[in-house]
């Protein structure tokens, strides 16, 4: 019989994004993949948490259990904003980063602020939290509440993230799994906070000026807002009957962190992530304030920055361009391949959903360059390929614009699976590019976090939460290809 000693100390991490939540259970020591579950969340741009608390429990128990894992962390879709009561009850059903109701109230919280400082208030915006209010951010979603539900913000005792929330069910004190609400055992990190639009994560301190901007005068006298974490500090712990012991909680972090702390990047590395959306973020040293809002300077799970810039229209291109074409996107691919770079002049503007990056939220998808030689499936996919990569390439430009220095580019999500997407994405980037296999990276994330708040080490440990070979892809850059784009962009 082996010694208990020689067992495997075990981590989880989970992933609650905006779809489903995910549990991956791994070895601390090695990272190594021990088991995984997963369960959905509801569709909509508003949720009750309660149902990130079943979703949860469904996948823990996919999982396998967590009775023999010693330490838990929690990655989460950030900007959400959660609202409670004084006795902890939720006073309204969530709004999630993706519901647009707040638009209105980004723009008003932007030119009261500079009417404040006496100037441009997306800077002062930029100056004060690294980022220009949108409507994903927290702050907006109150300042909407403030004057669409002025009742319910009456009631509002506390405010925190998703993350915030299923953490503090996780520890017992949020009196889902019994026991009485304690609102200040509700913990953060800064990696989440300084998403919120009322956190620095220069100073890590919150701004009391903003929160009461948002949420009217005195509202931070009232409300309680988490307290942050440090890197490796921890949230808490659950202790357990029977044989279990007791389950050591990690600060969490918001899911572009959470998913760069699982890549293992490092000052210099840059993630390029095209799914529904497509995010470019960088390790900085530094933290950043673009007062253009193309860059939200938010920062990471370690301590140090993550500049970040978001496009809404990513892997959705390519699907649009297949449905187009009728064909599935291993053809997409091929057909892609098979055109020469740059397409012979034909140039897909690819702002069809309107556009975040730059902000263009009324904006339309443009062609441009159409002749005979251009108007087929060939040229259309490989002009949809680079339209969809030089949009990114433009958030990857804001971010080295702001400092942040692209030594490695790591290519993740859905989109990544394209042969053409890889392959091209180097000529256009200007840099080689590595893919790794797909993996659950923001769960790996958090349980990369959990094995380094249980080891009390100074850094996390040296697994990337990677399972399986990393491609790399290199080819000389082709100027064309974003000279022809930087020609016609502005073009809607």
């Amino acid at each position: 019989m082996a010694d208990a000693s020689s067992r495997p100390v075990l981590v989880a991490g989970v992933d609650s994004s905006t779809q489903s939540c995910k549990v991956v259970v791994r070895d601390a020591r090695t990272g190594e993949l021990v088991r995984s579950g997963s369960a959905r969340h509801p569709e909509g741009t508003e949720v009750h948490p309660s149902a990130w608390w079943d979703a949860y429990l469904e996948a823990v128990e996919a999982a396998g259990g967590l009775d023999d894992v010693s330490a838990l962390s929690v990655g989460g879709q950030q900007h959400g904003m959660v609202v409670l009561d004084a006795d902890g009850e939720v006073v309204r059903p969530a709004l999630l980063w993706n519901d647009t109701r707040s638009a209105g109230a980004a723009t008003d919280l932007i030119t009261e602020l500079g009417e404040r400082r006496g100037g441009s208030g997306e800077q002062a915006w930029a100056d004060a939290i690294g980022t220009v209010p949108v409507a994903s951010l927290t702050v907006t979603k109150l300042r909407w509440l403030a004057g669409a539900e002025p009742e319910n913000a009456a009631r509002v005792a506390a405010v925190c993230l998703p993350h915030d929330w299923l953490t503090w069910q996780i520890s017992g004190a949020g009196g889902v799994p019994g026991g009485a609400r304690d609102l200040s055992a509700i913990t953060t990190d800064r990696s989440d906070a300084s998403g919120t639009g009322y956190f620095s994560g220069t100073t890590d301190e919150y701004l009391p000026e903003l929160l009461d901007l948002a949420l009217g005068e005195g509202a931070s006298e009232r409300v309680s807002l988490p307290r942050v974490l440090g890197p490796a500090e921890r949230a808490g712990v659950v202790e357990r009957d029977g044989d279990a012991g007791s389950l050591v909680l990690g600060p969490g972090a918001g899911d572009n962190a959470a998913a760069a702390l699982g890549l293992g990047m490092v000052a210099g590395d840059v993630a390029v992530s095209i799914g529904t959306s497509g995010v470019v973020s960088a390790i900085a040293v530094e933290p950043s304030a673009d007062g253009s809002g193309l860059v939200a300077g938010f920062s990471d799970a370690t301590g140090a920055f993550l500049p970040l810039a978001c496009t809404l229209n990513a892997s959705r291109v390519l699907d649009g361009a297949a449905r187009v074409l009728g064909v599935d996107h291993d053809e997409l691919s091929r057909l892609a391949l098979s055109a020469p770079a740059g397409a012979d002049g034909l140039v897909l503007v690819p702002y069809l959903e309107g556009e975040r990056t730059p902000n263009r939220p009324d904006a339309t998808g443009t062609l441009h360059g159409l002749t005979l030689g251009t108007m087929d499936p060939a040229h259309l996919a490989r002009a949809s390929v680079e339209g969809m990569l030089c949009a990114l390439a433009d958030g990857l430009d804001a971010l080295v614009a702001q400092g942040a220095v692209a030594s490695r580019v790591v290519l993740i999500g859905g989109g990544a699976r394209s042969q053409a997407v890889r392959e091209i994405a180097p000529q256009v980037f200007g840099v080689p590019v590595e893919v790794p296999e797909p993996g659950e990276y923001v769960a790996d994330g958090a349980a990369r976090q959990a094995a380094w708040v249980l080891s009390g080490a100074q850094g996390p440990p040296e697994w990337t939460a990677t399972d399986g070979a990393t491609e790399v892809y290199d080819a000389p850059a082709t100027p064309v290809v974003r000279d022809q784009y930087a020609a016609v962009r502005d073009l809607v």
